[in-house]
Order: C-alpha cells, then sequence, then structure tokens
C-alpha cells in the first residue's frame, strides 16, 4: 500500500525543549510531516542542527523545504542570559534573524516564540501595539529578536507567550514545575514570591496556537505580525504553590507569601498581562485549566506513591 505522507511541512527548531517537544508532537499528531532539530539532546529522535552554523541552517531549511518553522530555539532563563550576554545574543537574535532570512529563500512561514518579558508590567494587559520596554537583558534580546526576524522576512509572525509548564523531563525544566518539590517537602517553611503577577501557560495549548496559526496562514497569506497568547489564570509563585498543594492534596500551610519585590537576579516586570483577544478574534486558541494541567504534569514526581495508586487505579 502506498504510505500516505502529509504534504503539509514543518521545520520546529528547540524541538528537545519544553515548548518544542510540545509543538513537535501537535503538528506531528495532526498530519503534518513534522521534522524537529536540536543541539545537546537532540539524537536519535531528532536532527542535531547547531543554530550558530548558517551552513547547517541553509541546507536543513533547503533540503526539507518546510512550508512553516517553528521557532521555539533559546537562551530562555533570564539569569543565564545575564551572566552569558553574548552567547544569549547569538542564539536570541543573530541565530534568529539567519533564520528568518532561510525561511524568506523557500518561502516559509516562520513563526518566531517570544516572551511577555518584552513590556516592563506596569501597564497590563498589554496588546500587540503597545511599546515594548525590557527591564530585562533577556526581554531585549528577545525583542531584538522579533525585530531581527521581521527586518529579514515581511512573512513572519511573533508569538509572545508567558510562564511556560507541561510535561517535564526534570523539574527544573520549568519555573512553574520546579517548586513542586518545595510543595512536597512540607517538614520545612518555603518562602514563594508572593509579587510577580504570572499566567502560567500550558505547552499544549502554545503548541495548539501554532498549529492553528500555521493552518490559518496556509489558507489566508495575511496572516502575520505579532500575536499574544496566554493562559488566563493570574498566579503569584505562591499562589501557584499553593494550587499545586491544592491539587495533590497536599499541605500548604508551610509555604509563605514574599510580597516584597525581590532584589537578586534579573528583574521582572510586576505583571506582563498578555492581552489575547487578537488571536481569539481569529477563532485560535485553546487553554487548559492550571489545576488539570499541573497534575498531569506533575504527578509522575509525585513523592508519595500510595496516592497515585488511589488516584490513577
Amino acid at each position: 500500500e502506498d504510505v500516505d505522507i502529509p504534504s503539509r511541512r514543518v521545520l520546529i527548531t528547540g524541538a528537545t525543549g519544553l515548548l518544542g517537544k510540545a509543538v513537535f508532537k501537535e503538528f506531528n499528531e495532526n498530519n503534518w510531516n513534522a521534522v524537529g532539530c536540536g543541539y545537546r539532546r537532540a539524537q536519535p529522535r531528532f536532527e542535531q542542527i547547531n543554530l550558530l552554523d548558517p551552513i547547517a541552517v541553509h541546507d536543513i531549511v533547503h533540503d526539507f523545504q518546510p512550508h512553516v518553522i517553528v521557532h521555539c530555539a533559546a537562551e530562555r532563563r533570564p539569569d543565564v542570559v545575564e551572566s552569558q550576554p553574548d552567547a544569549a545574543s547569538q542564539l536570541n537574535v543573530a541565530a534568529s534573524a539567519n533564520l528568518a532570512k532561510e525561511a524568506a529563500g523557500v518561502g516559509a512561514f516562520l513563526i518566531y516564540i517570544s516572551t511577555d518579558y518584552v513590556f516592563d508590567g506596569t501597564n497590563p494587559p498589554y496588546k500587540e501595539t503597545d511599546v515594548p520596554n525590557p527591564l530585562n537583558l533577556y526581554g531585549k534580546t528577545k525583542l531584538e529578536g522579533e525585530k531581527a526576524v521581521l527586518e529579514n522576512n515581511e512573512e513572519t509572525a511573533v508569538l509572545r507567550i508567558p510562564v511556560l509548564y507541561g510535561e517535564v523531563e526534570r523539574l527544573e525544566e520549568s519555573a512553574v514545575t520546579v517548586i513542586f518539590d518545595k510543595v512536597q517537602f512540607s517538614n520545612k517553611s518555603a518562602n514563594m514570591d508572593h509579587w510577580q503577577q504570572r499566567f502560567p501557560t500550558n505547552v499544549k495549548d502554545v503548541a495548539a496556537v501554532c498549529r492553528q496559526l500555521a493552518e490559518k496562514r496556509m489558507l489566508d497569506p495575511s496572516i502575520k505580525g505579532t500575536f499574544h497568547w496566554s493562559g488566563n489564570e493570574q498566579m503569584t509563585k505562591y499562589e501557584m504553590a499553593c494550587a499545586i498543594a491544592d491539587a495533590f492534596n497536599l499541605p500548604s500551610s508551610h509555604l509563605r507569601p514574599i510580597t516584597d519585590s525581590p532584589v537578586v537576579g534579573a528583574l521582572r516586570p510586576k505583571n506582563a498581562q498578555l492581552d489575547c483577544s487578537k488571536l481569539e478574534m481569529l477563532g485560535i486558541g485553546q487553554r487548559t485549566p492550571f489545576r488539570a494541567g499541573i497534575r498531569e504534569s506533575l504527578w509522575p514526581f509525585l513523592v508519595d506513591k500510595r496516592w497515585r495508586q488511589t488516584v490513577f487505579h
């Protein structure tokens, strides 16, 4: 029998990362021919490509001829960007500009993943037309990346998203899942930020938005420019921790809310809420309730296995 290979091709950078894995899966399960590339953790599932190598990037784009490229690869840890500014700028700006050029060369629609940290958090919610003012170097490099891709390829979509969580291999992969150990080990009190307002967003939802955007674009070439997507539940880290405790019937009395603005690390915006009405008006979007999404993401890391058996068997 003839094997039906989907004619729609998508290339995903950063396919080994938290978001990239979800994006690859979403396209793959919805009748797209998806190729993922990564760097350190690529083999055997994904193509190993150094995005800082223009020849390697040129070759994969020209060999595969994707209709869509979803660019998830980035240095997204603000404190790492502050300590390694040159390396972060190379990946977040220079590599993005080059990828946009290559996408233009084969007529591919590029979706560049950006961040709510392009805003200073003083006047939310933010529309796509609001003037960015990043407080930290991470936000600055991502904003420079936005400008670089749009300058090199007018047929680009910039998708700004906030803090992400989802199925992880290690709790440190997400700023949301990393707090699970502090929640579980209730024998010692844990200080939790109760100042910065966040909108935790499930990577599955962002992946669905990327696919819907790509499919709409296949029918309508006017789909381009800047878009926002975000979960709609506003929570501080302290409130996320309490919601996680609640989702697993764990105590939360050991968690202590800290309402002062943090003094260490890169500056963070107090509330960079994104207005998502532009995508919603296009009929694009998906939102997983936080408690359901976090339970699905974290239950493999639950220390008390008895609870798992009662809930999942």
